[in-house]
């Protein structure tokens, strides 16, 4: 996959797809993030928005192994797709 921004969301919303089809993940990342439904489905259209839900699934290699195994992504494909959407720059801190 290309790591455009364009290639990215979509690939975001794949992952978004697959967490709200989580039944045990989904409150998860709503209790952690205060999103609601309504702004789930407002976010989908957002890439910030996006590079928090890829933020969020990143957070624990289990998640990332489920959720790539169930849409059939590589592995490294989210962090790749995360350094494209806005705010996923590498930092460097010297």
């Amino acid at each position: 996959m290309s790591s455009t921004q364009e290639s990215a969301e979509v690939l975001a919303l794949q992952v978004l797809g697959w967490l709200a089809g989580n039944d045990a993940l989904l409150p998860v990342f709503q209790g952690s993030t205060g999103v609601s439904e309504a702004d789930i489905r407002a976010g989908a259209g957002d890439a910030a928005f996006l590079g928090s839900v890829l933020d969020f699934v990143m957070m624990d290699d289990a998640w990332v192994v489920q959720c790539c195994d169930a849409v059939g992504l590589p592995y490294d494909s989210l962090m790749r797709a995360r350094q494209t959407l806005p705010g996923g720059g590498e930092v460097n801190w010297t």
